[in-house]
């Protein structure tokens, strides 16, 4: 059965705007923080329609989070967001003790995560920010899969949750698939398309990718699992045994460093509990470069087809 279908190309920050607009809506408490580029994470959305809960810090991250962390003590639930180098690199060590080690419940937007910002080049673009911040106690981390997604997830963290949250997200647009319908939990993987062959457990904007890998791969007889792994920390073990168990091959894909990111998480839960053989994709060991989103995901390899490449060697091996 399907939960998705393509509604269109929309950038995933659109969808954590709107999400930070909804739960701001029902809720007076939630406060918004700015470091000079609200439009372009989405932050003006919420600006516009709450100018006395919106607060401009200029570009000054780490003074930021300090900000964010005396707000989530006072009782409110601050947002904060600018581009995920900046939120995630920056920013580490005051969020490491000023949100982490007091538990506070404070949200990190890390836009314009990923290789695919493109021309902005590598000091913009954000390839180990899930390595970061998933080792940090106490802190939830999320990568949505599309806009839809976005939104729901940005929500349920601000609603539903109590500690620090680190939301990934992206500039581009990309395929807008998520049924709204569909049960989405933070701390669950969704299974989106079911196999038996292998699995491939993708997160953030390779989700898309790993679907059309999947029913390229299905035209050769080979039904592959697709889960989507939105939530990187708490990682969802119950799914991803199960399909070791049941596929007995896993292949990972995400936009980010091979070392550190979903994939080693992925390889911690399935060394430790049901040993399969892997593989693991993702950026190189190197710093990105300008270009176009388009060029610099082929060049990289991180499609559909590459993907489908992958998945015939690990069927091979």
């Amino acid at each position: 059965m399907r939960f998705y279908t393509n509604k269109g190309d929309k950038a995933t920050r659109f969808g954590f705007g709107e999400g930070v607009l909804e739960a701001a809506k029902l809720n007076p408490s939630v406060v918004g923080i700015g470091v000079d580029i609200t439009a372009s994470v989405s932050m003006d959305l919420f600006a516009n329609q709450f100018p006395e809960r919106f607060f401009s810090i200029g570009i000054a991250e780490q003074n930021a989070v300090g900000i964010t962390a005396g707000l989530a003590l006072s009782r409110k639930i601050p947002v904060f967001s600018t581009y995920g180098v900046f939120a995630a690199l920056r920013t580490t060590d005051f969020i490491r003790i000023s949100v982490c080690y007091n538990n506070l419940h404070v949200i990190i937007g890390g836009a314009h995560a990923g290789i695919s910002v493109g021309p902005d080049g590598a000091t913009h673009q954000a390839l180990e920010d899930i390595a970061i911040m998933r080792v940090l106690p106490n802190m939830t981390v999320l990568s949505p899969a599309d806009a839809t997604q976005a939104r729901l997830l940005t929500e349920k963290a601000i609603n539903d949750l109590e500690g620090p949250v680190y939301i990934r997200f992206g500039r581009e647009p990309v395929p807008d698939f998520t049924i709204p319908e569909m049960e989405t939990n933070i701390g669950k993987g969704q299974i989106l398309k079911e196999g038996n062959d292998l699995s491939i457990v993708a997160t953030g904007h390779m989700v898309w990718e790993a679907l059309q890998a999947a029913y390229s791969l299905k035209k050769k007889g080979i039904n592959s699992r697709v889960i989507n792994l939105h939530t990187i920390k708490p990682i969802d073990k119950e799914i991803l045994i199960k399909a070791a168990k049941e596929t007995g091959k896993i292949l990972t894909i995400e936009e980010h460093q091979i070392h550190g990111g979903m994939g080693s998480a992925v390889a911690e839960v399935i060394s430790q509990h049901y040993p399969v053989k892997m593989r693991i994709m993702g950026f190189p060991d190197q710093f990105g470069e300008s270009g176009t989103a388009g060029e610099l995901l082929q060049k990289y390899g991180l499609t559909a087809g590459n993907i489908k490449k992958e998945c015939e060697i690990l069927l091979d091996s």
